[in-house]
């Protein structure tokens, strides 16, 4: 994987761009959820993953509150 790096300008309000093909590739859309890690000497930007993605096929024909029930229920017949 080609880990080259850009440089961006932080705004006085602390805004920066993430360049294009780094959203393309880790799938970073407009209103996406980000998690910022501070490693000491760098920070890391993570793509938070939406439940409703995570669902596979049963997030075409349900909810996120349903996905969460049936993984409660999956959960409880294992004990």
């Amino acid at each position: 994987m080609e880990t080259a790096g850009k440089t961006v300008k932080v705004t006085r309000r602390g805004q920066t761009t993430i360049p294009i093909e780094f959203r393309r590739r880790h799938g970073i859309d407009e209103g996406s959820m980000l998690d910022v890690e501070d490693r000491g000497d760098a920070l890391v930007l993570r793509p938070v993953h939406r439940l409703e993605d995570l669902g596979g096929f049963l997030s075409r024909t349900t909810t996120a509150g349903r996905l969460v029930k049936l993984l409660e229920e999956s959960r409880e017949d294992e004990d």
